[in-house]
């Protein structure tokens, strides 16, 4: 049952697809691969994949797991490093949830990219994005994890800066590259830290040891050894997984084609740093003070960074801030010890995120490329497919009983709300940021749904502002071909059920027993896991909470303000024109980041290069000491006379010195 040949065909399957397309399509060893041929081979490798997915989890499911190599990479003395496996029910989990959403996003890029040059190369990239991916959530070890978090983190700078003519592009994938590389430094000391003090990569030795060094201090520090190895890690998550102060690659990542937005915001890349916290919890269980670190930045992640979508007149990237905070939401689950509830969000936000870019995508299909919001309105009635689909994943995000957001988002508010009452730090505050991040989520959702569906059809005569580069469509919107529609509809399927059907084995069976570690301390799932009594019974009491009515308020808020009485939003603009400054600057994150890190370092860098390189290396220690031989050589060449009588007159008073220092010191 526990093949690891099965395991290698399921994450090389989309390698071998995005070789075939990249090498073989693209003019690199030849354009033997059409178009056609391009998707077939690619989607038939993530098929493969997909099958081959679920077929392991039902595995898994049955108690079948695996833990194993498959591979030596290296053997150095006595460390061996090797490329395996471990499959047990999270990782079949992950590997579905990955291989499900990116074979929606192959179809629909069938489409999506139908018109565009570079088709093959995009259906390779695309297909290594999942090859990546599913090495990460795979491995058994640190060196292979990283080589997946760094495979997935080079493949979206390639797919970010896909239209690489386009200098926001460009700007954008380089900037998603360079914040990364800030997060994976962190990254590399917490693996680099938990090597050291263990001796191996193995997840398993690891884990085993973890009590062990949580009773050892960082050198020369009386801090806890683990809660700085955590830390590091999760300054790793904060990078691949957008978290304050390192999320503001991902706004900009809409550059990118509207495919990969749907790929790297729903199932791959930003969930890495989740999976990551989830699969470490043996580890992060010791470190109270790194979990109060994780809930802290989780929390202004979900209120903060979703205020921003409520002024983005760009489809894609209100979707963004979107995710920015449904990740908020996810960290502060893990930091309040739910691990099993913030994979259950992962996995539900994975659909319903999906649904919502690819949705997205379809209008903006619609529009001929115009994704400004303010050039839309009334689409409901010319794009019924897109519309229905778009209005559930918008009800999935903003947490509507009976969706499957409803029954993952509300018991992470709960979650938040338990560790407050535990007493654990910076809960409170979460407690509050994911009750406010209702609301705001709510505000900008139906914002968005009413402008784009709803109201005047202003793309018959759009503001100047709306337009751009763009020209006033001419005559009214399509609806998406086939290809399109067809995943927006399979993706709204799980967006509605997905929470119903899987939230008794994920959050109250035994799923992630074996898996998941909680110390008994730490008691939020347990106080869950009593107050639960089915699905129905639970949505139902979700009419009557507080997290029901402010997604209410939001949504009737968005109404009046859109639809009713737009005159408010522009007033609210006039007269707090120092607050929507801010806003409109993302709280100058990006300015501090260009004008004061980026600044400061190339200062610091052109005077380390101009005073100590220029100056003290080569200046004072290379070019100076040439020039003192070269002075010294200077004076002896002219006590080189060539005359006898000079060299003997030169020996006498040596002799005589000689002399003298002895006369003088030898008693």
């Amino acid at each position: 049952m526990n093949s690891p040949n099965l395991y290698l065909l399921i994450a090389l399957a989309p390698l071998a697809g995005a070789l075939i397309a990249g090498l073989f399509g693209t003019g690199f060893l030849g354009r033997f691969v059409c178009k056609k041929g391009a998707h077939s081979i690619t989607i038939l490798g993530v098929l493969i994949s997909l099958v081959g997915s679920v077929m392991v989890l039902m595995q898994t499911l049955n108690g079948h797991t695996f833990d194993g190599p498959v591979y030596t990479w290296a053997t150095i003395g006595d460390a061996t490093w090797q490329i395996g496996f471990l499959i047990d029910n999270l990782t079949a989990l992950m590997m579905v949830v990955v291989t499900s959403v990116s074979l929606m996003v192959h179809i629909y890029t069938i489409g999506y990219m139908a018109e565009d040059p570079g088709y093959q190369r995009f259906f390779s990239y695309i297909s290594l994005f999942t090859f990546s991916m599913l090495m990460l959530v795979m491995s058994n070890n640190m060196l292979q994890l990283f080589f997946g978090w760094e495979a997935v983190g080079l493949v979206s700078y390639l797919l970010i800066g896909f239209w690489f003519k386009k200098e926001t592009a460009i700007f954008a994938n380089m900037k998603a590259f360079l914040v990364n590389r800030v997060g994976d430094f962190g990254f590399a000391l917490g693996i680099g830290l938990l090597y050291a003090y263990t001796g191996t990569m193995h997840y398993g030795e690891i884990f085993a040891k973890a009590e062990q060094l949580a009773q050892l201090s960082f050198p020369g520090t009386s801090w806890q050894l683990l809660t700085v190895a955590c830390i590091a890690l999760f300054v790793g998550a904060m990078g691949k997984s957008a978290q304050v102060p390192l999320h503001s690659w991902l706004p900009d990542s809409m550059e990118g084609p509207t495919p990969i937005s749907a790929l790297i915001h729903a199932a791959t890349m930003v969930t890495a740093g989740i999976f990551m916290v989830a699969r470490f919890s043996p580890v992060f269980e010791y470190s109270n003070t790194a979990l109060s670190f994780i809930i802290v930045i989780g929390a202004i992640g979900a209120l903060f960074l979703g205020i921003l979508g409520i002024i983005q007149n760009d489809i894609k990237r209100v979707v963004a801030y979107s995710t920015l905070s449904q990740l908020g939401y996810m960290t502060v689950a893990l930091g309040a010890s739910a691990y099993s509830v913030a994979i259950f969000h992962l996995m539900t936000h994975a659909f319903f995120k999906a649904l919502l870019f690819l949705g997205a995508g379809s209008v903006i299909i619609g529009m001929h490329h115009n994704q400004d919001i303010r050039a839309m309105g009334g689409l409901r009635k010319y794009m019924p497919i897109t519309w229905i689909t778009f209005l559930i994943g918008t009800a999935a995000l903003v947490g509507t009983p009976f969706f499957s957001g409803f029954y993952s988002k509300e018991h992470i508010i709960e979650a938040a709300a338990l560790a407050s009452a535990s007493g654990v730090w910076g809960a409170g505050f979460a407690q509050y940021a994911t009750l406010i991040g209702v609301f705001i989520t709510s505000l900008y959702s139906f914002r968005v749904y009413f402008l784009v569906f709803h109201g005047k059809e202003n793309f018959r005569n759009p503001p100047a502002e709306a337009l751009g580069e763009h020209e006033a469509l001419q005559g009214d919107p399509k609806e998406s071909p086939w290809v399109v529609t067809l995943p927006l509809i399979l993706l709204a399927i799980p967006s509605v059920i997905a929470g119903i059907w899987f939230i008794d084995p994920l959050l109250f069976g035994d799923f992630f027993n074996g898996v998941i570690t909680v110390h008994p301390e730490h008691t939020v799932m347990q106080t869950l896991a009593e107050g639960w009594h089915g699905w129905v019974a639970y949505a139902l009491h979700g009419f009557v909470t507080v997290p029901f009515w402010l997604m209410v308020a939001g949504l009737v808020v968005a109404w009046y303000f859109y639809l009713v009485n737009p005159s408010i939003p522009a007033a609210l603009k006039r007269n707090f024109s120092g607050v929507y400054r801010v806003l409109e600057n993302k709280y100058y994150v990006d300015w501090i980041n260009e004008q004061v890190i980026a600044r400061g370092v190339r200062c610091l860098g052109t005077g380390l290069w101009k005073g100590a390189d220029a100056g003290l290396i080569d200046g004072l220690i290379v070019n100076g000491s040439a020039r003192v031989v070269g002075w010294f050589g200077a004076i002896s060449r002219r006590l080189q006379t060539g005359y006898i009588y000079h060299y003997a007159f030169a020996m006498i008073l040596g002799i005589m010195a000689l002399l003298t220092f002895f006369v003088l010191t030898v008693q």
